[in-house]
């Protein structure tokens, strides 16, 4: 058997068993794995449907150009079905999105417009605004509006819904699924509550995101919205494919324990996925007195975990933001094994001589170079070399008039290897504040000692 083209292999995807990270749970916890659709995400589906929903109606003419607002999957699903069909892509996306998304929708000849991620959606500059105004601008164009567009929650209707209804053998009890756009979630739970009226749909959603107390209240409190790191689910708006009357509760999931989950859910599990699939499984977990033994649980893993190699499988992106303990020596331990010296300074006013005769008197290489106490930047032997060669009356001139760029500061948790990366023949040494707000510096000769203690 063979497929006419890659379009005709989306969907059908598997339904796995989650062992280990679902193991408090008393129910049977499946997972619908959409990264085996070819461009890797649930997007495909109702990006396809989009596709041919407008050339039925005719918003999409041959040769046309499709114009949208994407994170990376919708964009990915678009523009590989335009690649079969002969369409171009532009597509606009957010600064708070994985570099690999936009890597990979370019890999696909789509041209990707970065727009900043913290302003209204009215505002000029946001990725709505853009591909609205490019939508105008560019000559034989459709805008597939996924938020708005229905093919999108009907695309999950007509198909993801019915498959795991089938692979349940209509056993489900409980669906699970992170809330965007709402064509996922949406699409879904109409088909499910349509055969069975008693299945909940709960809602994954995020912290700075207006979904939960919007269900709650019916009042959209803009006191709610605030920058999040999470990605693929909440929003600042309402979605017209968020049906909320369909959807039984909301579960907030913070950006810390989504991004840590991604993670475990690859060691524990071997399953290799995105960002909102670690929200909605440690949404899970939160609300795990929601299940009982006998209930099937069913949770849509979205994407696939190759788009945030640089963030959250990235050990250091994860420790830049205060979500993983480093294990390795770090800042602290370093200066916790030195000898306890007192840092040599030196004031920016001193002479060039002076300086000289501080490094020959105490034998060493550098000295940070201060003003009213406070580090402005450093002084080297090869600095006063230098000077020295190209003036030698440079000795009676103050020191500020050939100080350097300061030691770069790391704070007490910064890692050894992220330290040791900064030392280079350049740059000899970093600063620390230790805890009572004391400078400490750091040379190799330090992380050396340090290791080897």
């Amino acid at each position: 058997m063979w497929y006419n083209n890659i379009l005709d292999t989306i969907g059908n995807t598997p339904l796995v068993k989650l062992n280990k990270v679902a193991k408090d749970i008393p129910a049977t916890v499946l997972a619908k794995i959409e990264t085996t659709n070819p461009g890797n995400s649930i997007k495909d589906r109702m990006a396809l449907k989009m596709i041919e929903d407008a050339e039925k109606s005719g918003k999409l003419k041959p040769g046309g150009t499709i114009i949208e607002g994407t994170s990376g999957n919708t964009g990915m699903g678009l523009a590989i079905a335009a690649v079969i069909k002969g369409y171009k892509c532009i597509f606009t996306s957010t600064d708070k999105q994985s570099k690999e998304k936009f890597d990979a929708l370019r890999a696909f000849g789509a041209e990707v417009i970065v727009c900043p991620t913290n302003v209204e959606p009215e505002d000029p500059r946001s990725y709505y605004s853009v591909s609205s105004r490019l939508e105008r601008e560019v000559p034989n164009s459709w805008k597939p509006n996924q938020y708005d567009n229905l093919s999108n929650s009907q695309a999950h209707y007509e198909s993801t819904g019915p498959e795991i209804w089938e692979q349940t053998e209509g056993k489900i009890t409980h669906l699970i699924a992170g809330v965007g756009t709402g064509g996922t979630i949406s699409g879904i739970a109409r088909y499910l509550k349509e055969k069975n009226p008693a299945i909940q749909v709960l809602g994954i959603d995020t912290y700075g995101s207006v979904f939960k107390k919007y269900k709650e209240t019916g009042v959209f409190d803009k006191n709610e919205i605030y920058p999040y790191i999470t990605e693929g689910i909440g929003e600042d708006f309402l979605p017209q494919n968020v049906d909320f009357s369909l959807i039984d509760h909301f579960e907030k999931v913070t950006d810390k324990d989504a991004a840590l989950m991604t993670r475990e859910i690859a060691r524990k599990e071997g399953i290799f996925s995105g960002n909102s699939t670690g929200s909605a499984v440690a949404g899970l977990l939160q609300m795990k007195d929601k299940f009982k033994e006998g209930d099937v649980v069913v949770i849509v893993f979205p994407d696939h975990g190759t788009r945030y190699l640089g963030k959250m499988y990235n050990d250091d992106w994860l420790r830049d933001r205060g979500f993983l303990k480093d294990e390795k020596l770090t800042a602290r331990d370093i200066i916790s094994k030195k000898d306890v010296q007192e840092i040599i300074t030196i004031d920016c006013e001193k002479s060039v001589l002076e300086a000289i005769n501080t490094i020959k008197s105490l034998n060493i290489s550098q000295i940070p170079v201060t003003q009213k106490g406070m580090v402005i930047g450093k002084i080297t032997e090869s600095d006063i070399l230098d000077s020295l060669i190209e003036n030698p009356s440079i000795k009676s001139q103050p020191i500020k008039n050939i100080t350097t760029a300061p030691f770069p500061f790391v704070d007490l948790n910064t890692s050894i290897d992220r330290i040791s990366a900064m030392i280079n023949k350049d740059n000899i040494a970093v600063l620390v504040e230790d805890g009572n707000g004391k400078i400490e510096i750091i040379t190799q000769y330090d992380i050396i000692n340090a290791i080897s203690a």
